[in-house]
């Protein structure tokens, strides 16, 4: 079983992309982060040909994730429960996979701006009640994944330039901890249970030449719960999709099951 999470920075503008990489990447779960479109714009019909059913919660402009998937997905929640959010962030769903259900939280995390402002305050208390969420989310279905575009670079190696970037967006020891937090309730980095080449980076900014000059970050991940680590057999990021004309400032990363 293979499921990914590709942050696509509009589907209207990258709905072909992903169709194209559909094509040659059959996965069985896809998850999309900041759809930029409302639910009754989601191209339900064009992906449904592809073979994959889609539970969305969009939004207008910005925001917005979605789950793709080859089998029936059920008990579909979108946001944090008991959180208060205007924006659509979080969407989660139950899928069959190899061993038995498989809870698949994706999520677009904040980006937080800058340190010291009030969107990083945002994403501090988003960050909380996200961990308080999983908790509840993991004593009803251990087997879980979370993924997604997290805008945290959770260790030195995940940045191209972590001494000149120390303390800023992405790289704050306040989000490095959130990050900690969340392993801690039992979850583990898919993409690190492998070696990977030095400088693995998912996300570059279009910017200064960013893809060209592989100054990038780590911040597009794949968090397993215990009972899966046994199963990863692979977590890959696959940058071809970066260099297409008009592409996604994201790679798609996937994780294999079994």
């Amino acid at each position: 079983m293979k499921i990914t999470t590709w942050n696509v920075n509009s589907l209207t503008a990258r709905l072909q992309h992903v169709l194209d990489w559909l094509a040659a990447h059959p996965v069985d779960v896809l998850a999309l982060q900041e759809l930029k479109l409302t639910d009754d714009k989601f191209p339900f019909d064009a992906l449904r040909e592809a073979g994959y059913e889609a539970a969305v919660f969009g939004q207008k402009t910005y925001n917005g994730v979605a789950l793709l998937s080859r089998a029936p997905l059920g008990e579909v929640v979108r946001n944090i429960a008991g959180f208060h959010d205007e924006s659509a962030r979080v969407i989660a769903g139950t899928v069959e996979g190899p061993g038995g259900p498989l809870r698949v939280v994706n999520g677009y995390f904040v980006n937080g701006q800058a340190p010291d402002t009030e969107k990083f305050e945002y994403k501090m208390s988003w960050l909380r009640a996200l961990r308080e969420g999983l908790r509840e989310e993991l004593a009803a279905h251990p087997r879980l994944v979370l993924l997604g575009d997290f805008n945290i670079a959770p260790e030195d190696r995940d940045s191209h330039d972590p001494v000149g970037l120390a303390e800023t967006i992405h790289h704050t020891t306040a989000e490095r901890d959130h990050f900690k937090a969340l392993l801690g309730l039992g979850l583990t980095d898919a993409f690190r249970l492998f070696e990977q080449p030095a400088k693995s980076f998912s996300w570059w900014d279009y910017r200064q030449l960013g893809y060209q000059k592989n100054r990038g970050l780590r911040i597009d991940h794949i968090l397993v719960s215990a009972p899966l680590v046994p199963q990863v057999s692979a977590c890959d990021i696959d940058r071809a999709p970066r260099k297409w004309p008009k592409p996604s400032d994201h790679a798609p990363v996937t994780m294999t099951l079994g």
